[in-house]
């Protein structure tokens, strides 16, 4: 006969046990240990204890361990009987939303949207792949747009398909708004404006402007500034369209390339990084069809520049 093989909760191969959560609204001040003896009468406290100390118990989604941990009305309190609660942290991206059919992240400087033929692990794509993998292992993530490697900011990811052909067959009517803040050199000639190109690639992948509609694709940036200082202008960009290096090769046809942008004739900074971040991010959800408006402040480190 067989020996039996003993595995692990949830490491047989093809099983999977899905979450089994209760929520329970907080509707009077209490204590955690106390509300949930409350809650679940049913359940033993040494059950409660254990619940607690394995991260099953969230209070407004985090997790909580703490029995003294106070709870006011308004307050949601949920138990997964299955597993932890994970919550998402890495040190080069933010979890700013995350529903059943989309993910909005704020993406470190230095860290590359998606993989490339050199370098596959350790980007914004496969860290959310490994994230929404803990909870159910058929899960995935779906690329809708990219940000450059040295560009910071927001981004969002699909969690399935429809989301992802909704938002990418129809991306200029459903993005309502997308707004970059930039630190440039020197000083626009005119405090705000709009610069329109077509821009093309040549064989060394660098993005250039010409006025050939047959060899280019049309880029519209408007910018405005917001503050001037120490020979460099900080300027809000917001982008009619989505090329690849649109604003960093509209700045230099500008004459004001973007601070630490080498590879379009800036110059380094003192931040030794591209003063480049993609502030705000106003969609319509491609299946609720809600408007979304997402915002992250000025990088303290761009306010230093200038």
């Amino acid at each position: 006969m067989a020996k039996k093989k003993n595995y692990k909760p949830g490491s047989k191969q093809n099983s999977f046990t899905p979450d089994r959560i209760a929520t329970f609204p907080v509707c009077e001040s209490d204590t955690l240990m106390s509300f949930l003896q409350k809650a679940m009468p049913e359940k033993k406290r040494t059950t409660v204890k254990e619940l607690l100390k394995h991260d099953q118990v969230a209070v407004n989604g985090y997790p909580k361990t703490q029995f003294d941990w106070p709870l006011e009305p308004g307050d949601e309190v949920a138990v997964n009987f299955v597993r932890p609660f994970h919550v998402f942290h890495n040190r080069r991206m933010q979890l700013v939303y995350e529903d059943d059919d989309i993910i909005v992240v704020n993406k470190g400087y230095g860290l590359l949207s998606v993989g490339t033929d050199k370098k596959s692990d350790g980007t914004a794509y496969s860290i959310l792949k490994e994230y929404v993998k803990w909870n159910d292992p058929r899960c995935k993530v779906f690329v809708i747009h990219r940000l450059d490697q040295n560009t910071s900011g927001l981004m969002m990811f699909a969690k399935n398909e429809e989301a992802k052909n909704i938002m990418q067959h129809n991306w200029n009517n459903m993005v309502l708004n997308r707004k970059y803040v930039a630190v440039v050199e020197g000083k626009p000639e005119k405090p705000e404006g709009t610069i329109k190109s077509y821009l093309a690639e040549n064989s060394a992948h660098e993005v250039y402007s010409t006025n050939d509609r047959e060899k280019g694709k049309l880029a519209v940036t408007r910018y405005r500034t917001l503050k001037e200082g120490n020979g460099k202008s900080l300027l809000e960009v917001e982008l009619d369209t989505g090329r690849k290096n649109q604003i960093r090769v509209h700045m230099k046809d500008n004459g004001t390339p973007i601070s630490g942008d080498r590879r379009y004739g800036g110059s380094p900074n003192a931040i030794h990084r591209l003063a480049l971040h993609a502030m705000t991010l106003r969609f319509v959800h491609p299946i609720t069809r809600k408007e979304m408006n997402f915002s992250t402040p000025v990088p303290s480190s761009f306010e230093k520049l200038v």
